[in-house]
């Protein structure tokens, strides 16, 4: 009886430990695919493409509320959400997801000053 106890206690101990990727995936549900497909991008993922991935986690984040804010001003309703894995610590968040080409992520290279550098960058993409 033990035996068996400590077994069932080793399967839900493994269960757990596999369990937590596909919880956020699940709670991801469709949003996940427009994320894998490229339809829906996170800003991290934006400032990447434009030159900013060498930010430092914080003005990164500081970013992400730059666009957030500008996001709900021009829509008045937040942007979807989706959980991912963080790019250095490997925890789970949950951040806003945007159209590649969305304005408030423009808006938000332009009203943050840590991210303003990259304008002239974007700018000269754009041309």
């Amino acid at each position: 009886m033990i035996r068996r106890l400590r077994s069932i206690c080793r399967s839900i101990a493994a269960a757990l430990r596999i369990a937590r990727p596909v919880g956020y995936a699940t709670l991801n549900g469709d949003i996940a695919a427009l994320v894998a497909s490229g339809q829906l991008i996170r800003t991290g993922d934006f400032l990447i493409k434009h030159g900013g991935g060498d930010l430092p986690d914080g003005q990164q984040a500081w970013f992400g509320r730059h666009v957030a804010k500008a996001y709900r001003a021009a829509q008045g309703v937040s942007a979807p959400r989706a959980w991912v894995q963080h790019r250095t610590t490997g925890r789970w968040i949950h951040v806003y997801l945007y159209a590649p080409d969305d304005p408030a992520l423009y808006a938000g290279l332009h009203s943050y000053k840590g991210t303003r550098h990259l304008v002239a960058v974007v700018t000269a993409e754009a041309a």
